[in-house]
């Protein structure tokens, strides 16, 4: 069930609906989680035993480390890993495993006859993954209690807003909200409708305005030159931003509608000063889990540059990976991973902060620089493909022809610009809620107006494939 569908404008309203009328506690619960089961279950009904399996481990191992003693603790710490993790490896990397697996024993002379066994990758898979294993280290940590109500701990692996694509909450934040929700206030139903337009304005508009000509280019990278290139290559970092926040925003909107605030997720990425900045700003909610869960555990930065810089490479490379099993996927992690090593002995911590005027402006520019090769890595659908990439941006084209593909990323990106600088300078993410009236209902009603107006065919969000 698509979030840009009228399909779940129905679902929600019901939903909603409902909701509203019970009178709390238990019963909404209960509510929130049929209602949650049958938003999962549209996409593909068998998967919801997948989910429910999920849940059944990581609910028993953490009743099984409540009052028990170090020994078992860590063995039901382990079951749940391995449970966990060996279900995301079957269903997302088996096939990826024995394609690289075949190719290198061809490589090696040999001829194996190995058939990929073409498991279809349930949607959210590695998003409530992260989300039941948050769970269970935090409980064997002590940072959270085991949760004794197995529907309570069932919404918080389900929760429909962000079941499928994030933000990925962790225990500390979501569970004690759905046990206790704020009260849902005037002011929580206008924010809540305000990052809804502004989510699919986001999605509706820009990303899937950007998608036929990003696809167009990435699909066939050698029958274009520079400039069509390069516009690929912006043009699809301003989709994706534009895709996964809009759903991110509209997540979060929803999820106040019932008093639950979900974690930003991201904070003006294309402002950032430095590689170490954009991860602060960039899909906030999976930066924070491999800091929390990964690289800290690993040693995080107390072993020294050497130490530092192994873990930062495993992050990165592990973060890849995640998003997708391809070897551009490992490709892009270990680049980020690289550049942000090279950052960590470059830029002094704290150094960004004291960059004003020209030299901000400069560091900006230098940092889209790097993320705009990283795009290229993230999209790219194959080693030969990037080869093609690479040099095509060799080659100048005529300029007049490439305006069909430079205009429309010049017009979303000064709007996203412009907006971004607006509320960096103000440091407010909710600025246009702030603004005077007239400005506010102009740019609603431009909004709404442009939704109206867009041609979009239920495209589905980037990151359900992850």
């Amino acid at each position: 069930m698509l979030f840009n569908s009228l399909t779940f404008v129905v679902f929600l309203v019901v939903v909603y609906g409902v909701w509203r009328l019970l009178p709390g506690g238990r019963s909404r619960n209960v509510w929130l989680l049929l209602g949650s089961y049958v938003f999962y279950g549209a996409w593909d009904w068998r998967f919801l035993g997948l989910l429910l399996l999920s849940t059944v481990i990581d609910y028993t191992a953490g009743r099984t480390m409540a009052g028990a003693g170090p020994v078992r603790r860590r063995a039901a710490l382990l079951v749940s890993l391995c449970m966990n993790l060996g279900l995301l490896g079957v269903f997302k990397y088996l096939d990826f495993g024995i394609e690289s697996m075949v190719a290198l024993l061809r490589w090696l002379g040999m001829n194996p006859h190995w058939e990929t066994v073409g498991l279809i990758l349930p949607v959210g898979i590695s998003f409530y993954t992260f989300q039941t294993i948050s769970y269970t280290v935090d409980v064997y940590r002590g940072v959270t209690e085991p949760e004794r109500n197995f529907l309570d701990f069932a919404l918080y692996v389900a929760f429909f807003p962000q079941l499928v694509a994030g933000p990925i909450e962790q225990s500390t934040n979501l569970l004690p909200q759905l046990k206790r929700p704020h009260p849902v206030t005037r002011e929580d139903i206008r924010i809540a409708l305000h990052w809804i337009l502004l989510g699919y304005f986001k999605k509706v508009v820009m990303a899937d305005t950007l998608a036929p000509m990003i696809d167009s280019i990435f699909s066939a990278p050698q029958s274009f030159s520079f400039l069509p290139l390069l516009a690929g290559g912006v043009g699809f970092g301003f989709q994706v931003y534009g895709d996964f926040c809009g759903y991110t925003l509209i997540a979060r909107g929803v999820a106040l509608l019932f008093g639950i605030r979900l974690v930003v997720n991201f904070r003006r990425p294309f402002l950032a000063v430095s590689p170490r900045d954009f991860w602060r700003r960039w899909h906030l909610s999976l930066s924070t889990w491999l800091r929390d869960y990964l690289f800290i555990p690993l040693g995080g930065s107390r072993g020294g540059r050497l130490m530092t810089a192994r873990n930062l490479m495993i992050l990165m490379v592990l973060g890849g990976l995640w998003h997708g099993a391809s070897w551009t996927f490992v490709l892009w992690g270990a680049y980020h991973g690289v550049v942000l090593v090279l950052c960590q002995l470059l830029v002094p911590r704290g150094a960004e902060e004291t960059w004003k005027g020209g030299k901000r402006v400069a560091a900006i520019l230098v940092t889209y620089t790097l993320t705009l090769a990283g795009l290229i890595l993230f999209r790219i659908r194959s080693l030969a493909d990037l080869g093609a990439y690479a040099r095509g941006l060799t080659v100048f084209g005529p300029i007049g022809p490439a305006m069909e593909y430079l205009l429309p990323v010049l017009a979303f990106g000064t709007l996203l610009m412009v907006y971004h600088e607006w509320a960096e300078r103000k440091n407010d993410d909710l600025v246009l809620l702030h603004a005077p009236a007239w400005l506010r209902w102009s740019v609603n009603m431009f909004m709404l107006l442009a939704l109206a107006l867009s041609d979009s065919q239920q495209t589905p969000f980037v990151y359900f494939q992850f």
